[in-house]
């Protein structure tokens, strides 16, 4: 924007920002010519609502006349885990790119002034490919997993292509000539990577603008996988209406709360359902919220209002019919195949719910060393039944037998029982762990649950537990993929949060972590 000083530029640029990384390089930039940033995202699942919140930052760089560049990274979708197949990549690709320009054009940003790059129009180039090859003669096998240990799908082993993501990330930083990539406060390892080793390839080192991830709907990240979570750019506006009605809003609870910091990130004015009060800055919402003189039904009701005027324009863009095409093709339904019908209420018929597993609370009333693993522990835990369960834990030299003894913690119990060096397991001690450095911590119950209180999963699929979890069937396979501990500590399955009765299930110290 002409007029604007250095310092305001950069007050434009860094507002609403959780961090910034290389702060005097922007303002360096900025007092010879206009900063060049990129934003790219991974064309996988669909783009929601949370997508108005980076769509909200490029309006601000744009203002501060900075050049702006959109990545629609087709190739790293693919990496990912393959999150994106093969035969998808260019539908889904087309498809980012027509809703984002729907989204940017919904909240008034000149399409104009933006470049829209595809990352397989160039990183198959023979000279990017040849820097990957450089890259990965420098780069390590702890720094790669390191790198996207909060970007990339985290299993327990990794394919090559999860390894090569960062470094790539960090090579579109010089193909795409910026002078400072954007993105989720979640990157900030690839970030870090990037500005590690793109100066050993000979390449300048650049600044790095983070956003604070948005909670969703359900109280934690907003997330593609998860129709609780997120409200889909094409919903209704009876959809929208729904679920942000189920959404989780607290009153007086401004810290962990998707409606209120949805409003903070993208939406300016908002009004009370009595029509009363227009608020014109975020900061009187949240006084408001947090002494609860503004109600959530109030603040849910004008969110409903203004995201339905927001989303509008996207709805009616993609009601025709090569719009309509696209989507199909991008997302296809997948046809369940013929074949006889199973049983009623067979395992089959169940969803994959975490509420399968049948988790309780236990108190470990003894433990003591294996007699024959120097790395296990044998535990008699009361589950609320006629006897102690027996319970075999890999903890010995990670987690002391006195943080045990006598406390409250959280056990599987409806896994097939298993011999572990002669002695036979009959339930599974849940913790949080992280390989790098090795820390193991039990998973802890709220504070107020007693002994038997069963562990189930606010927003996942309502059902019993399985007797028995079938072994053939992989159902806690597929389930421990995404059961982790958040950013705050709390227990969760994707967007689920672990709860007894009493509360939220969390441990001491571990954030962002695998449970296992």
């Amino acid at each position: 924007m002409a007029g604007l000083s250095v310092d305001e530029k950069y007050a434009l640029i860094s507002r609403n920002l959780q961090e910034v990384l290389g702060e005097d390089k922007i303002k360096a930039v900025l007092k010879e010519r206009d900063l060049k940033v990129y934003w790219g995202t991974a064309t996988t699942g669909k783009p929601h609502i949370a997508y108005f919140v980076p769509m909200s930052k490029l309006a601000d760089f744009l203002k501060a006349g900075c050049e702006v560049t959109i990545l629609f990274a087709d190739l790293h979708a693919y990496l990912d885990n393959m999150k994106a197949p093969w035969s998808l990549l260019e539908k889904r690709c087309e498809y980012y790119q027509r809703v984002i320009k729907a989204m940017l054009k919904s909240i008034g940003v000149p399409l104009e002034k933006l470049k829209f790059v595809k990352g397989t129009d160039y990183e198959l180039s023979r000279e990017y490919t040849l820097d990957v090859y450089r890259l990965s003669s420098m780069v390590t096998e702890h720094d790669a997993k390191k790198a996207g240990a909060e970007v990339v799908k985290q299993v327990d082993h990794p394919l090559l292509s999860g390894m090569l993501y960062p470094g790539l990330q960090a090579l579109d930083e010089e193909y795409l000539k910026c002078d400072a990539q954007f993105g989720g406060v979640d990157q900030r390892k690839i970030f870090t990577f990037a500005e590690k080793y793109l100066p050993k390839l000979g390449y300048a080192q650049r600044a790095h603008l983070m956003n604070p991830m948005v909670p969703g709907l359900a109280g934690a990240k907003m997330s593609s996988s998860d129709d609780s979570s997120k409200i889909d750019l094409l919903d209704s506006a009876a959809q929208v209406k729904k679920k942000l009605k189920m959404a989780f809003c607290e009153p007086g609870n401004v810290t962990d709360n998707g409606v209120l910091a949805f409003v903070k990130h993208v939406l300016f004015n908002v009004k009370d359902n009595s029509g009363n009060k227009i608020y014109t800055n975020y900061e009187d919402i949240e006084n408001d919220f947090q002494s609860v003189a503004l109600h959530p039904g109030d603040l849910k009701a004008a969110v409903i209002r203004d995201l339905n005027e927001l989303m509008e324009p996207i709805r009616v863009e993609f009601e025709s019919a090569d719009n309509k095409k696209l989507v199909a093709e991008a997302y296809p339904v997948e046809k369940k195949k013929k074949g006889p019908p199973a049983p009623k209420n067979s395992a089959s018929e169940l969803p994959l719910s975490p509420n399968r597993l049948d988790i309780r609370v236990g108190k470990i009333v003894s433990v003591e060393k294996h007699p024959d693993a120097d790395t296990l522990y044998v535990e008699k835990v009361d589950l609320g039944e006629e006897t102690p369960r027996t319970v075999v834990s890999g903890l010995a030299g990670l987690v002391p037998m006195e943080d045990l003894q006598d406390s409250l913690r959280v056990f599987l119990c409806n896994l097939k029982p298993q011999k572990m060096r002669g002695i036979e397991s009959q339930a599974m001690l849940l913790c949080a762990s992280s390989s790098e450095p090795s820390i193991v911590e039990p998973l802890i119950p709220a504070e107020g649950s007693k002994i038997g209180d069963r562990v189930t999963f606010t927003g996942a699929d309502n059902c019993q537990p399985d007797e028995q979890l079938n072994p053939k069937k992989k159902v806690w396979d597929k389930l421990q993929e995404d059961l982790a501990v958040d950013s705050l500590c709390k227990a969760m399955w994707k967007d689920c949060g672990m709860t007894t009765e009493s509360g939220v299930v969390t441990c001491a110290s571990l954030k962002t972590v695998p449970i296992k």
